[in-house]
Protein backbone atom coordinates (compact mmCIF):
# COMPACT_ATOMS: atom_id res chain seq x y z
CA UNK A 1 0.00 0.00 0.00
CA UNK A 2 2.82 2.38 0.96
CA UNK A 3 4.60 1.54 -2.28
CA UNK A 4 1.46 2.39 -4.28
CA UNK A 5 1.10 5.72 -2.47
CA UNK A 6 4.74 6.58 -3.21
CA UNK A 7 4.26 5.70 -6.89
CA UNK A 8 1.15 7.92 -7.05
CA UNK A 9 3.00 10.79 -5.35
CA UNK A 10 5.93 10.38 -7.70
CA UNK A 11 3.68 10.43 -10.77
CA UNK A 12 1.84 13.51 -9.44
CA UNK A 13 5.13 15.29 -8.79
CA UNK A 14 6.42 14.44 -12.26
CA UNK A 15 3.21 15.75 -13.80
CA UNK A 16 3.53 18.98 -11.84
CA UNK A 17 7.11 19.42 -13.01
CA UNK A 18 6.08 18.71 -16.60
CA UNK A 19 3.29 21.26 -16.38
CA UNK A 20 5.68 23.82 -14.88
CA UNK A 21 8.17 23.15 -17.67
CA UNK A 22 5.44 23.76 -20.23
CA UNK A 23 4.66 27.21 -18.90
CA UNK A 24 6.23 29.75 -21.24
CA UNK A 25 8.73 32.34 -20.24
CA UNK A 26 7.40 35.84 -20.86
CA UNK A 27 9.45 38.65 -22.38
CA UNK A 28 7.73 42.01 -22.80
CA UNK A 29 9.83 44.55 -24.71
CA UNK A 30 8.59 48.12 -24.38
CA UNK A 31 10.43 50.81 -26.31
CA UNK A 32 10.07 54.54 -25.74
CA UNK A 33 8.54 56.98 -28.26
CA UNK A 34 8.88 54.74 -31.31
CA UNK A 35 6.76 56.12 -34.15
CA UNK A 36 4.23 53.98 -35.99
CA UNK A 37 6.26 54.39 -39.19
CA UNK A 38 9.72 54.04 -37.67
CA UNK A 39 10.36 50.38 -38.41
CA UNK A 40 11.14 49.11 -41.89
CA UNK A 41 8.39 46.52 -41.40
CA UNK A 42 5.94 49.40 -40.80
CA UNK A 43 6.98 51.31 -43.92
CA UNK A 44 10.14 53.26 -43.07
CA UNK A 45 12.26 53.77 -46.19
CA UNK A 46 15.35 55.35 -44.61
CA UNK A 47 15.69 53.00 -41.67
CA UNK A 48 16.77 49.38 -41.25
CA UNK A 49 15.35 47.37 -38.33
CA UNK A 50 16.12 43.75 -39.29
CA UNK A 51 15.94 42.26 -35.79
CA UNK A 52 12.58 43.68 -34.79
CA UNK A 53 11.31 42.96 -38.29
CA UNK A 54 12.36 39.33 -37.92
CA UNK A 55 10.73 39.11 -34.48
CA UNK A 56 7.46 40.38 -35.95
CA UNK A 57 7.77 38.11 -38.99
CA UNK A 58 8.11 35.09 -36.71
CA UNK A 59 4.78 35.83 -35.06
CA UNK A 60 1.76 38.09 -35.47
CA UNK A 61 2.00 41.78 -36.32
CA UNK A 62 -0.81 44.10 -35.20
CA UNK A 63 -1.63 47.09 -37.37
CA UNK A 64 -4.35 48.55 -35.12
CA UNK A 65 -2.66 48.52 -31.73
CA UNK A 66 -2.96 51.53 -29.42
CA UNK A 67 -1.07 52.91 -26.45
CA UNK A 68 -3.19 53.78 -23.43
CA UNK A 69 -1.75 57.29 -23.43
CA UNK A 70 0.38 59.47 -25.73
CA UNK A 71 3.08 59.81 -23.03
CA UNK A 72 5.23 57.51 -20.89
CA UNK A 73 4.17 56.87 -17.26
CA UNK A 74 0.44 56.35 -17.86
CA UNK A 75 0.99 53.73 -20.55
CA UNK A 76 3.47 51.88 -18.34
CA UNK A 77 1.02 51.95 -15.44
CA UNK A 78 -1.70 50.55 -17.71
CA UNK A 79 0.52 47.79 -19.08
CA UNK A 80 1.63 46.59 -15.65
CA UNK A 81 -1.77 46.91 -13.94
CA UNK A 82 -4.16 45.84 -16.71
CA UNK A 83 -6.28 48.88 -15.85
CA UNK A 84 -6.85 52.32 -17.26
CA UNK A 85 -4.02 54.42 -15.91
CA UNK A 86 -6.30 56.79 -13.98
CA UNK A 87 -7.65 53.83 -12.01
CA UNK A 88 -4.18 53.24 -10.55
CA UNK A 89 -3.38 56.90 -9.97
CA UNK A 90 -1.15 57.67 -12.96
CA UNK A 91 -3.01 60.02 -15.35
CA UNK A 92 0.21 61.85 -16.24
CA UNK A 93 3.98 61.74 -16.16
CA UNK A 94 5.71 61.05 -12.84
CA UNK A 95 8.69 63.38 -12.47
CA UNK A 96 11.40 64.36 -10.00
CA UNK A 97 9.85 67.63 -8.86
CA UNK A 98 6.41 67.41 -7.17
CA UNK A 99 5.17 70.64 -8.77
CA UNK A 100 5.62 69.04 -12.18
CA UNK A 101 4.61 65.46 -11.39
CA UNK A 102 1.15 64.25 -12.39
CA UNK A 103 0.73 60.78 -10.97
CA UNK A 104 1.32 58.53 -7.98
CA UNK A 105 0.89 54.76 -8.30
CA UNK A 106 -1.74 53.84 -5.72
CA UNK A 107 -0.61 51.53 -2.94
CA UNK A 108 -3.20 48.83 -3.63
CA UNK A 109 -2.47 48.50 -7.35
CA UNK A 110 -1.67 44.85 -8.13
CA UNK A 111 0.94 44.66 -10.87
CA UNK A 112 1.66 41.93 -13.40
CA UNK A 113 4.92 40.75 -11.75
CA UNK A 114 3.08 40.13 -8.47
CA UNK A 115 0.45 38.03 -10.23
CA UNK A 116 3.01 35.98 -12.14
CA UNK A 117 5.24 35.64 -9.08
CA UNK A 118 2.38 34.08 -7.12
CA UNK A 119 2.07 31.57 -9.93
CA UNK A 120 5.66 30.39 -9.83
CA UNK A 121 7.43 32.92 -12.08
CA UNK A 122 10.75 34.58 -11.42
CA UNK A 123 10.19 38.25 -12.25
CA UNK A 124 12.65 40.84 -13.52
CA UNK A 125 12.57 44.43 -14.73
CA UNK A 126 15.45 45.82 -16.76
CA UNK A 127 15.54 49.38 -18.06
CA UNK A 128 13.28 52.36 -17.56
CA UNK A 129 10.78 52.16 -14.68
CA UNK A 130 9.15 55.63 -14.53
CA UNK A 131 6.46 54.68 -12.01
CA UNK A 132 8.02 55.97 -8.81
CA UNK A 133 11.34 57.13 -7.43
CA UNK A 134 11.24 55.82 -3.88
CA UNK A 135 9.57 53.29 -1.58
CA UNK A 136 6.92 51.89 -1.89
CA UNK A 137 6.91 52.50 -5.64
CA UNK A 138 10.17 50.98 -6.84
CA UNK A 139 10.16 47.80 -8.95
CA UNK A 140 11.24 45.52 -6.11
CA UNK A 141 8.47 47.01 -3.95
CA UNK A 142 5.95 46.08 -6.63
CA UNK A 143 6.55 42.41 -7.34
CA UNK A 144 9.81 42.24 -9.25
CA UNK A 145 12.41 39.85 -7.82
CA UNK A 146 15.14 41.63 -9.77
CA UNK A 147 15.58 45.18 -11.03
CA UNK A 148 18.51 46.73 -12.81
CA UNK A 149 17.81 49.97 -14.57
CA UNK A 150 16.64 53.54 -14.32
CA UNK A 151 13.93 54.81 -11.97
CA UNK A 152 13.38 58.23 -13.56
CA UNK A 153 11.44 59.73 -16.43
CA UNK A 154 14.25 60.37 -18.91
CA UNK A 155 18.01 60.70 -19.00
CA UNK A 156 19.63 64.03 -19.81
CA UNK A 157 22.50 62.03 -21.30
CA UNK A 158 22.57 58.39 -22.49
CA UNK A 159 26.10 58.00 -21.16
CA UNK A 160 26.08 59.60 -17.69
CA UNK A 161 22.48 58.53 -16.92
CA UNK A 162 21.59 61.61 -14.85
CA UNK A 163 18.35 63.58 -14.62
CA UNK A 164 18.54 67.05 -13.06
CA UNK A 165 21.98 66.00 -11.84
CA UNK A 166 20.52 63.00 -9.96
CA UNK A 167 21.64 59.42 -10.56
CA UNK A 168 18.54 57.20 -10.81
CA UNK A 169 20.38 54.04 -11.88
CA UNK A 170 19.69 51.17 -9.47
CA UNK A 171 20.29 47.48 -8.98
CA UNK A 172 17.47 46.49 -6.67
CA UNK A 173 17.39 49.47 -4.32
CA UNK A 174 21.14 50.17 -4.43
CA UNK A 175 22.50 53.09 -6.46
CA UNK A 176 24.90 52.08 -9.24
CA UNK A 177 26.92 54.17 -11.68
CA UNK A 178 27.74 52.02 -14.72
CA UNK A 179 29.64 53.19 -17.78
CA UNK A 180 28.24 52.97 -21.29
CA UNK A 181 25.33 53.87 -23.52
CA UNK A 182 22.02 53.11 -21.77
CA UNK A 183 20.77 50.94 -24.65
CA UNK A 184 23.88 48.76 -24.46
CA UNK A 185 23.60 48.49 -20.68
CA UNK A 186 19.95 47.41 -20.76
CA UNK A 187 20.73 44.89 -23.50
CA UNK A 188 23.69 43.41 -21.61
CA UNK A 189 21.79 43.22 -18.30
CA UNK A 190 18.88 41.46 -20.01
CA UNK A 191 21.20 38.92 -21.60
CA UNK A 192 22.86 38.29 -18.23
CA UNK A 193 19.48 37.66 -16.65
CA UNK A 194 18.37 35.33 -19.45
CA UNK A 195 21.56 33.30 -19.15
CA UNK A 196 21.10 33.03 -15.39
CA UNK A 197 17.59 31.64 -15.93
CA UNK A 198 18.76 28.90 -18.28
CA UNK A 199 18.87 26.16 -15.67
CA UNK A 200 16.20 27.53 -13.35
CA UNK A 201 13.18 25.29 -12.86
CA UNK A 202 10.89 28.34 -12.69
CA UNK A 203 9.79 30.16 -15.83
CA UNK A 204 10.66 33.84 -15.96
CA UNK A 205 8.93 37.12 -16.73
CA UNK A 206 11.30 39.77 -18.04
CA UNK A 207 9.96 43.27 -18.56
CA UNK A 208 12.59 44.95 -20.74
CA UNK A 209 11.85 48.67 -21.02
CA UNK A 210 14.33 50.57 -23.17
CA UNK A 211 14.47 54.37 -22.93
CA UNK A 212 15.39 54.59 -26.62
CA UNK A 213 14.48 56.30 -28.86
CA UNK A 214 13.33 58.93 -26.31
CA UNK A 215 15.15 62.25 -26.22
CA UNK A 216 17.93 63.22 -26.04
CA UNK A 217 18.51 61.80 -29.51
CA UNK A 218 21.99 60.53 -28.76
CA UNK A 219 23.11 57.51 -30.78
CA UNK A 220 26.68 56.25 -30.63
CA UNK A 221 28.69 58.36 -33.09
CA UNK A 222 29.58 55.42 -35.35
CA UNK A 223 25.89 54.59 -35.81
CA UNK A 224 25.13 58.19 -36.79
CA UNK A 225 27.98 58.23 -39.31
CA UNK A 226 26.82 54.93 -40.79
CA UNK A 227 23.34 56.31 -41.43
CA UNK A 228 24.70 59.55 -42.90
CA UNK A 229 26.92 57.60 -45.29
CA UNK A 230 24.09 55.28 -46.34
CA UNK A 231 21.13 57.66 -46.68
CA UNK A 232 22.04 60.40 -49.12
CA UNK A 233 20.38 63.73 -48.40
CA UNK A 234 19.11 62.76 -44.95
CA UNK A 235 19.08 65.60 -42.41
CA UNK A 236 21.25 65.37 -39.32
CA UNK A 237 18.14 65.49 -37.16
CA UNK A 238 16.52 62.53 -38.89
CA UNK A 239 19.82 60.64 -39.16
CA UNK A 240 20.40 60.84 -35.41
CA UNK A 241 16.98 59.39 -34.67
CA UNK A 242 17.37 56.67 -37.30
CA UNK A 243 20.75 55.76 -35.82
CA UNK A 244 19.32 55.62 -32.29
CA UNK A 245 16.54 53.29 -33.49
CA UNK A 246 18.93 51.08 -35.47
CA UNK A 247 21.22 50.82 -32.44
CA UNK A 248 18.17 49.86 -30.37
CA UNK A 249 17.20 47.27 -32.98
CA UNK A 250 20.64 45.66 -32.71
CA UNK A 251 20.25 45.51 -28.92
CA UNK A 252 16.90 43.76 -29.21
CA UNK A 253 18.50 41.35 -31.65
CA UNK A 254 21.17 40.48 -29.10
CA UNK A 255 18.52 39.73 -26.47
CA UNK A 256 16.68 37.44 -28.88
CA UNK A 257 19.95 35.67 -29.72
CA UNK A 258 20.51 35.09 -25.99
CA UNK A 259 17.13 33.39 -25.79
CA UNK A 260 18.08 31.15 -28.69
CA UNK A 261 21.59 30.34 -27.45
CA UNK A 262 20.29 29.35 -24.02
CA UNK A 263 17.64 27.10 -25.55
CA UNK A 264 14.78 29.20 -24.19
CA UNK A 265 13.47 30.84 -27.36
CA UNK A 266 11.06 28.04 -28.24
CA UNK A 267 9.34 28.31 -24.87
CA UNK A 268 9.18 32.09 -24.60
CA UNK A 269 6.31 34.34 -25.63
CA UNK A 270 7.69 37.72 -26.70
CA UNK A 271 5.58 40.87 -26.87
CA UNK A 272 6.97 43.99 -28.53
CA UNK A 273 5.42 47.47 -28.55
CA UNK A 274 6.00 51.18 -27.89
CA UNK A 275 4.62 53.32 -25.06
CA UNK A 276 3.31 56.01 -27.44
CA UNK A 277 3.86 57.56 -30.84
CA UNK A 278 7.03 59.22 -32.06
CA UNK A 279 8.05 62.78 -31.22
CA UNK A 280 7.75 64.74 -34.45
CA UNK A 281 10.02 67.66 -33.59
CA UNK A 282 13.02 65.33 -33.24
CA UNK A 283 12.40 63.68 -36.61
CA UNK A 284 10.01 60.81 -35.83
CA UNK A 285 7.95 59.15 -38.54
CA UNK A 286 4.40 58.17 -37.56
CA UNK A 287 3.55 56.92 -41.02
CA UNK A 288 0.31 58.26 -42.52
CA UNK A 289 -1.06 59.28 -39.11
CA UNK A 290 -1.78 62.78 -37.85
CA UNK A 291 0.54 64.29 -35.23
CA UNK A 292 2.64 62.35 -32.69
CA UNK A 293 3.68 62.00 -29.07
CA UNK A 294 1.57 64.02 -26.60
CA UNK A 295 -1.36 64.13 -29.03
CA UNK A 296 -4.76 62.44 -28.94
CA UNK A 297 -4.68 62.23 -32.72
CA UNK A 298 -3.75 58.82 -34.14
CA UNK A 299 -0.04 59.59 -34.43
CA UNK A 300 0.22 59.92 -30.67
CA UNK A 301 -1.68 56.75 -29.86
CA UNK A 302 -1.27 54.11 -32.57
CA UNK A 303 1.93 52.09 -32.11
CA UNK A 304 3.76 49.09 -33.57
CA UNK A 305 3.05 45.77 -31.84
CA UNK A 306 3.86 42.14 -32.40
CA UNK A 307 3.71 38.85 -30.51
CA UNK A 308 5.90 35.78 -31.12
CA UNK A 309 5.31 32.38 -29.53
CA UNK A 310 6.98 29.52 -31.44
CA UNK A 311 4.70 26.60 -32.13
CA UNK A 312 1.64 28.55 -31.00
CA UNK A 313 1.41 31.68 -33.15
CA UNK A 314 1.54 31.25 -36.91
CA UNK A 315 4.60 33.06 -38.28
CA UNK A 316 4.10 35.86 -40.80
CA UNK A 317 0.54 36.66 -39.77
CA UNK A 318 -0.94 40.14 -39.55
CA UNK A 319 -4.04 41.28 -37.74
CA UNK A 320 -6.25 44.37 -37.76
CA UNK A 321 -7.68 43.30 -34.42
CA UNK A 322 -7.59 46.26 -32.06
CA UNK A 323 -5.86 46.15 -28.69
CA UNK A 324 -4.62 48.51 -25.98
CA UNK A 325 -1.36 48.39 -24.06
CA UNK A 326 -3.20 47.31 -20.90
CA UNK A 327 -4.52 44.23 -22.75
CA UNK A 328 -1.01 42.77 -22.67
CA UNK A 329 -1.55 41.99 -18.96
CA UNK A 330 -4.34 39.39 -19.35
CA UNK A 331 -2.89 38.16 -22.64
CA UNK A 332 0.40 37.02 -21.12
CA UNK A 333 -1.43 35.71 -18.04
CA UNK A 334 -3.63 33.54 -20.25
CA UNK A 335 -0.55 32.29 -22.11
CA UNK A 336 1.04 31.46 -18.74
CA UNK A 337 -2.04 29.54 -17.62
CA UNK A 338 -2.76 32.02 -14.84
CA UNK A 339 -6.37 32.36 -13.79
CA UNK A 340 -7.01 35.98 -12.88
CA UNK A 341 -8.83 36.99 -9.72
CA UNK A 342 -12.01 38.96 -10.43
CA UNK A 343 -11.12 41.22 -7.52
CA UNK A 344 -8.36 42.70 -9.69
CA UNK A 345 -11.13 44.62 -11.46
CA UNK A 346 -9.21 44.65 -14.71
CA UNK A 347 -10.28 47.01 -17.49
CA UNK A 348 -8.29 44.90 -19.95
CA UNK A 349 -9.04 41.75 -21.91
CA UNK A 350 -6.85 39.08 -23.46
CA UNK A 351 -6.22 39.11 -27.19
CA UNK A 352 -4.42 35.74 -27.06
CA UNK A 353 -7.22 34.00 -29.01
CA UNK A 354 -6.51 36.33 -31.92
CA UNK A 355 -2.80 35.59 -31.63
CA UNK A 356 -3.61 31.89 -31.88
CA UNK A 357 -5.68 32.37 -35.01
CA UNK A 358 -9.11 32.15 -33.38
CA UNK A 359 -12.09 34.40 -33.98
CA UNK A 360 -12.63 36.98 -31.27
CA UNK A 361 -15.16 39.72 -30.62
CA UNK A 362 -13.93 43.29 -30.25
CA UNK A 363 -12.50 43.71 -26.76
CA UNK A 364 -14.71 46.67 -25.77
CA UNK A 365 -17.34 49.01 -27.13
CA UNK A 366 -15.70 52.15 -25.78
CA UNK A 367 -11.97 52.87 -25.88
CA UNK A 368 -10.75 55.64 -23.59
CA UNK A 369 -7.52 57.64 -23.66
CA UNK A 370 -6.52 60.32 -21.16
CA UNK A 371 -3.56 62.43 -20.10
CA UNK A 372 -2.93 65.03 -17.40
CA UNK A 373 -0.12 67.55 -17.75
CA UNK A 374 1.20 70.84 -16.40
CA UNK A 375 2.80 73.93 -17.88
CA UNK A 376 0.99 76.80 -19.57
CA UNK A 377 -0.13 74.48 -22.39
CA UNK A 378 -2.15 72.19 -20.08
CA UNK A 379 -2.20 73.96 -16.67
CA UNK A 380 -2.64 70.71 -14.74
CA UNK A 381 -5.78 69.82 -16.68
CA UNK A 382 -6.48 66.80 -18.87
CA UNK A 383 -6.99 65.94 -22.50
CA UNK A 384 -9.10 62.95 -23.54
CA UNK A 385 -10.33 60.79 -26.36
CA UNK A 386 -12.98 58.11 -26.67
CA UNK A 387 -13.52 55.79 -29.61
CA UNK A 388 -16.58 53.74 -30.50
CA UNK A 389 -16.45 51.83 -33.74
CA UNK A 390 -15.14 54.22 -36.38
CA UNK A 391 -16.07 57.31 -34.38
CA UNK A 392 -13.55 59.15 -32.24
CA UNK A 393 -14.19 62.13 -29.99
CA UNK A 394 -11.12 63.96 -28.73
CA UNK A 395 -9.75 67.07 -27.11
CA UNK A 396 -6.09 67.94 -27.66
CA UNK A 397 -6.11 71.03 -25.48
CA UNK A 398 -8.11 71.58 -22.28
CA UNK A 399 -8.83 75.07 -23.63
CA UNK A 400 -10.27 73.99 -26.99
CA UNK A 401 -13.61 72.36 -27.94
CA UNK A 402 -14.05 68.63 -28.44
CA UNK A 403 -13.53 67.35 -31.99
CA UNK A 404 -15.30 64.43 -33.67
CA UNK A 405 -13.93 62.29 -36.49
CA UNK A 406 -14.96 59.21 -38.44
CA UNK A 407 -11.71 57.27 -38.81
CA UNK A 408 -13.03 55.00 -41.55
CA UNK A 409 -13.87 57.89 -43.85
CA UNK A 410 -11.25 60.28 -42.52
CA UNK A 411 -8.19 58.39 -41.21
CA UNK A 412 -6.10 61.57 -41.19
CA UNK A 413 -8.59 63.30 -38.85
CA UNK A 414 -9.01 66.37 -41.05
CA UNK A 415 -12.78 66.85 -41.03
CA UNK A 416 -14.27 67.73 -37.63
CA UNK A 417 -17.87 66.47 -37.55
CA UNK A 418 -18.76 67.73 -34.08
CA UNK A 419 -21.40 70.08 -35.53
CA UNK A 420 -22.57 67.73 -38.30
CA UNK A 421 -23.17 64.59 -36.20
CA UNK A 422 -24.73 65.91 -32.96
CA UNK A 423 -26.24 62.58 -31.91
CA UNK A 424 -22.90 60.78 -32.04
CA UNK A 425 -21.20 63.76 -30.40
CA UNK A 426 -23.63 63.80 -27.49
CA UNK A 427 -23.46 60.04 -26.96
CA UNK A 428 -19.67 59.94 -26.90
CA UNK A 429 -19.29 63.05 -24.76
CA UNK A 430 -21.75 61.58 -22.22
CA UNK A 431 -19.74 58.34 -22.15
CA UNK A 432 -16.54 60.31 -21.67
CA UNK A 433 -18.00 62.29 -18.77
CA UNK A 434 -19.11 59.10 -17.05
CA UNK A 435 -15.62 57.64 -17.40
CA UNK A 436 -14.05 60.81 -16.02
CA UNK A 437 -16.33 60.51 -12.99
CA UNK A 438 -15.14 56.93 -12.50
CA UNK A 439 -11.55 58.10 -12.61
CA UNK A 440 -12.36 60.73 -10.01
CA UNK A 441 -12.65 58.03 -7.36
CA UNK A 442 -8.86 57.46 -7.42
CA UNK A 443 -6.34 60.01 -6.03
CA UNK A 444 -3.31 60.72 -8.16
CA UNK A 445 -1.15 62.92 -5.89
Amino acid sequence: MLKQILVILCVATCLQVAQADERPNVLVILVDDLGYGDLSSYGAQDLKSPHVDQLLAEGMTFTEFYANCPVCSPTRAALLSGRYQDMVGVPGVIRTHPENSWGNLVDDAVLLPSVLKKNGYNTACVGKWHLGLESPDRPTDRGFDFFKGYLGDMMDDYYNHRRHGINYMRQGTEEIDPEGHATDLFTDWSCEYIREQKDDSEPFFLYLAYNAPHTPIQPPEEWFQKVKAREQGISDKRAKLVALIEHLDEGIGKVLVCLKETGQAENTIVVFTSDNGGQINVGANNGPLRDGKQSMYEGGLKVPCGVRWPGKIQPGTKSKFRGLTMDIFPTVCEAAGVELDKNLNLDSKSFLPTCLGKEQEELRDLWFFRRREGGARYAGKTIEAVRRGDWKLLQNSPFEPLELYNLKNDPLEKNDLSKKAPKIFNELSAALRAEIQRYGTVPWQ
